[in-house]
């Protein structure tokens, strides 16, 4: 059976002043495509569906509509499980009507799904944390643990630890449990989860600007050897950058978020996973490049004229710009520069490294005009740079109305 693996939507997020929404529908729509361009029985999206508890209407309205057309009106099953920046009860909610469409939203860690049937499928088990489809078309069931985030705290709640106990012990204990009951070789077996995991040993994961973290130090940080010997593929949510923290026999993948949502995303390619896997057989998996989405650059010139001339030949993008000069970008300079782009992010401007000795400004006369005073005050600030006559006329006008 195929199987396909997506996260990390954060629908509703901006940029800053700038919204995604439009390139949101764009890839929601391709995630769809994909989904039915390769035939796939089953979804799994693992976790930060929204970008905050209070997701706008049109946030919520996109992420209904893009569920039920990857459900097929009930044909086939849709997971998604809560993430760090979901609101657990939110997700849960709608639960009980999203069942009629074929859709499992589950907000809480160790939560029970009861089991219903529709048409193509059921739900044949269920337990805390876990349960099992079986397909009308299908000779095996599929099997998977479910784990949605909650902070360390939370999950040792849920779990039933003790603070001294670590994390890593609680969950590979719950998850052992778990799979030595329902997980045999006669059906496929999953886990979906959204937590901060890593390889022990390898270096450490950083998580992208912007995102909610959840390391704080290493306690909410789990290990990848904690997943059960029976799991066939783990499908994880909250890094945004597609990787495969497991093996090639038994992959344990970030699928990454459809959009670049900040600056440290510049320049990736992102995906969504799709899973070919049968029972007691090792699966494979490919990742579907998403072509939707502006780019997300980060540039640095040193020049007002070859600023102009990359943005213009840019025009659908999102820029973090850097411009680089000998004194402070003039307001006309700025003006010139955001007349150029619609999508400049963040302008930075950069004066050049200058030779100066803190040691000139250490005796300051005080005795000095007030705008001297301002001069020397300014230098000491910035490297030595002099400020340049748009500072000084500003300068000069606010003491003037303070007079």
């Amino acid at each position: 059976m195929k199987i396909l693996h997506t996260a990390d939507w954060h629908l509703g997020k901006r940029l800053d002043r700038f919204s995604r929404l439009e390139e949101q529908v764009l890839v929601m729509n391709e995630i769809v495509q994909i989904a039915d361009q390769q035939n796939v029985d089953l979804v799994l999206i693992a976790g930060d569906l929204f970008d905050n508890f209070n997701p706008s209407v049109e946030a919520t309205e996109l992420f209904y509509k893009t569920l039920k057309r990857l459900s097929l009106n009930g044909k086939r099953p849709v997971i998604a499980i809560s993430g760090n920046h979901d609101s657990p009860s939110l997700i849960d909610a709608p639960d009980p009507l999203a069942r009629e469409c074929g859709i499992i939203l589950i907000g809480y860690p160790k939560a029970t799904i009861h089991p219903f049937e529709l048409e193509h499928f059921k739900i044949s088990q269920s337990a805390e944390g876990f349960i099992e489809l079986e397909f009308k078309n299908q000779n095996f069931p599929v099997r998977i643990l479910h784990t949605p985030y909650a902070n360390e705290i939370r999950l040792k709640e849920y779990f039933g630890g003790n603070k001294e106990e670590e994390l890593n012990n609680i969950l590979r204990e719950n998850w052992k449990q778990t799979a030595d009951e329902f997980c045999d070789e006669n059906g496929v077996n999953l886990l979906l989860t959204h937590l901060y995991m890593n390889k022990k040993g390898a270096h450490i994961l950083e998580e992208p600007e912007g995102e909610k973290p959840i390391k704080i130090g290493n306690a909410d940080l789990v290990f990848s050897d904690i997943i059960p010997h029976q799991i066939q593929y783990t499908a994880l949510g909250h890094l945004h950058s597609f990787q495969n923290i497991g093996t090639e026999e038994k992959p344990v993948v970030y699928s990454s978020s459809p959009l670049c949502y900040s600056f440290s995303e510049a320049g990736q390619t992102k995906y969504v996973s799709i899973i070919e896997v049968e029972p007691n057989k090792t699966v494979s998996f490919e990742k579907i490049a998403l072509q939707n989405g502006k780019q997300l650059i980060r540039k640095t010139f040193d020049s007002i004229e070859n600023t102009i001339e990359w943005l213009n030949e840019n025009p659908n993008t999102l820029v973090e710009l850097t411009v680089e000069s000998e004194t402070f970008l003039k307001a006309d300079e700025r003006k010139l520069i955001y007349q150029s782009h619609a999508g400049i992010v963040h302008l930075i401007p950069k004066v050049k490294n200058q030779d100066f000795n803190e040691n000139q400004l250490r005796d300051i006369n005080l005795n000095q005009d007030i705008q001297s005073l301002f001069n020397d005050y300014f230098k000491s600030k910035n490297g030595g740079q002099e400020a340049n006559e748009d500072l000084i006329n500003l300068f000069n006008e606010i003491v003037s109305s303070d007079k």
